[in-house]
């Protein structure tokens, strides 16, 4: 039996689609959007409208860009020769907030995972090793330390070492099976500069 008209249940229902948001969470964000004036529910659209129109990926870095080419990646006060490599872009920002790290980013969107049915070429690691192919002396790997993580970085480690580049690994204090977006800046800040060599 349907306790809601139909226009309810479908926002609820689109809500729950979410990564996170379980059936009791869309409801109070259904009913919470219902109960905004119609001019934040307006700005609130409006702003999932143009981010889903107008974001796309950095043609340096692939992080997630507004322009054609990211700040970080047009900043000449940025160290265009060391490269960390990381998951996705909540990972940059998370490095980002320690203020600390003055290299650019390479993005892979995912990680290997032969249970989830993705593999090297799933990733951005083709765009990775074409970005070798200008001044860089290190790559800083900087995976998550999941089981999907470390085999990521372990292929790349052995993808890059013929070229000659110098390659490291984030050092540990960033827990096993730890998301890096979670960890604070200061745990993100040591296990950068105690990173070792691969």
């Amino acid at each position: 039996m349907d306790y809601y008209s139909k226009y309810i249940n479908k926002l609820i229902e689109e809500f729950a689609k979410l990564p996170g948001v379980g059936t009791k969470s869309a409801q109070r964000l259904a009913f919470h959007m219902l109960n905004m004036p119609d001019e934040q529910v307006k700005a609130f659209t409006d702003s999932i409208i143009k981010a889903k129109s107008n974001v796309r990926y950095c043609k340096s870095c692939y992080t997630l860009t507004d322009e054609e080419i990211c700040p970080i990646c047009r900043s000449d006060k940025r160290d265009h020769s060391l490269i960390m490599v990381v998951e996705n872009t909540r990972d940059l920002a998370a490095y980002e907030k320690t203020g600390k790290y003055e290299g650019v980013y390479h993005v892979l969107h995912g990680a290997i995972s032969p249970a989830l049915g993705i593999g090297p070429n799933d990733i951005r690691l083709k765009e990775l090793i074409e970005r070798l192919r200008g001044d860089v002396k290190e790559v800083i790997i900087s995976t998550n330390s999941s089981v999907e993580g470390e085999a990521t970085a372990l292929y790349i480690s052995k993808l890059i070492k013929p070229s000659g580049v110098k390659v490291s690994r984030i050092a540990s204090g960033v827990p096993v099976g730890g998301d890096l977006e979670y960890i604070d800046e200061i745990t993100l800040l040591r296990a950068l500069e105690g990173r070792t060599d691969m």
